[in-house]
């Protein structure tokens, strides 16, 4: 499965912040770093703990989101 991670700078916080929207019950945002991959590596710990989590509890994982539309070529 693939979800999204989003990475944004924070001029508030003077790092990058991370989103994980599929997982809304996570409270936002998850995780940081001083880095942009500081953050990113941090993002996808976050993530596998987030799914080994639900998955141990047998709760159900969420359905990854997609952007933009699918193109068919006739």
């Amino acid at each position: 499965m693939k979800y999204t991670i989003i990475i944004q700078w924070s001029d508030e916080d003077q790092c990058y912040v991370v989103l994980l929207p599929e997982f809304t019950n996570v409270m936002q945002p998850c995780t940081h770093g001083d880095t942009y991959e500081e953050a990113l590596k941090n993002a996808q710990e976050v993530l596998e703990l987030l799914i080994e989590t639900a998955l141990e509890l047998g709760e159900t994982l969420p359905e990854p989101k997609t952007l933009g539309q699918s193109l068919q070529v006739a």
